[in-house]
């Protein structure tokens, strides 16, 4: 019997010691890693290039009107982004947890090298608000464990960018699932987005960082609006294009032969099947002429991607080819 009694107080000794639920820590500095999409966290997109989005005809309209030179006015230079740009931006981003009184945790924030503010990830059970009661830039934002992934749950969002350089908007109506999954040294978050007003289909973005314990990552990246473009000082103007005046609207066909309809984020251009719509029709394009070079010097990408030739004058490509020059003439 005393031996039994024994076993039963060790076994409520180790449940004691484990969390109620399966947790993986998650705390650290994550750097990205600038080969996946490098194209999409680095310069950011062409202009009127939607692909990979399903866009409503409102948000196509929208994102046609973006002129980015609107960014350079004063008061939307600092304007902090949705808390999930983080996947969208070159810059790495940390997690940490809090704690209350009895040790539990009640909730893990993340905050990144982009302009948004700290987003907490309230574990404690909390229901979320109105939504007509007011928040920040953050939203409000819940999380559980699923197994080893943390899932969260993000409502409460003011109107933001969507994507970068391509002026795709997202409504203060979308709500935001995200799952947090750690493998060793790695994290993955995959966001899905979803927003009745500007997309027809949810948007996925997944994207993984890798552990950096001198990342030193500062939870907020100091903003200073200045006047970049004198003319628009006190001028009254917005930047925008007026329907059917948007100069790139046709960038994507002209330059890579991608349908328009595929450019303009239509749902059907998301399957699989529709590779099999272009397949008589699409023709590559003879040689590169932009974006050819993968971004030299950083993170020892490759000076030209497989297959492809740079050519000097071809946007990035002309850049990276200067860079090259550069290295060259500083090792002789």
């Amino acid at each position: 019997m005393a031996s039994r009694r024994v076993a039963i107080v060790l076994t409520v000794l180790t449940l004691a010691a484990v969390p109620a639920s399966a947790q993986i820590d998650l705390t650290g500095s994550y750097n990205s890693r600038m080969h996946e999409d490098w194209f999409i966290r680095g310069p950011g997109q062409d202009l009127a290039d939607y692909t990979g989005l399903a866009l409503s005809d409102e948000a196509r309209a929208i994102a046609l009107s973006y002129e980015p030179t609107l960014l350079a006015m004063k008061e939307r230079q600092c304007l902090p982004y949705s808390p999930y740009a983080f996947t969208i931006q070159p810059g790495g981003f940390s997690m940490w947890s809090e704690f209350d009184s009895a040790g539990r945790i009640i909730a893990w924030k993340t905050a990144s090298q982009t302009i948004r503010m700290s987003l907490t990830i309230w574990m404690d059970g909390r229901p979320h608000p109105s939504s007509n009661a007011y928040s920040d830039f953050t939203g409000f934002t819940t999380g559980k464990w699923e197994g080893d992934t943390l899932t969260t749950y993000t409502t409460n969002l003011k109107t933001y960018t969507r994507r970068r350089g391509a002026g795709v908007p997202g409504s203060d109506q979308t709500t935001i699932t995200a799952h947090f999954t750690r493998h060793d040294n790695y994290l993955t978050v995959t966001v899905i987005e979803e927003d009745p007003i500007y997309l027809t289909e949810p948007n996925v973005v997944t994207r993984t960082w890798e552990l950096d314990p001198r990342g030193n990552i500062p939870p907020w990246t100091r903003c200073e609006s200045v006047t970049e473009i004198a003319r628009l000082e006190d001028s009254g103007i917005v930047p925008h294009n007026l329907p059917g005046q948007n100069p790139q609207e046709r960038f994507m066909a002209q330059t890579y032969n991608i349908p328009q309809e595929a450019a303009m984020g239509h749902a059907e251009s998301l399957y699989p099947e529709y590779r099999k719509k272009l397949k008589a029709s699409y023709k590559i394009p003879a040689q590169c002429t932009r974006y050819c070079c993968g971004w030299v010097g950083f993170e020892g990408l490759p000076d030209s991607a497989p297959g492809l030739k740079c050519i000097i004058g071809g946007g990035y490509g002309a850049l990276d080819q200067e860079i090259i020059k550069s290295q060259k003439a500083a090792e002789r």
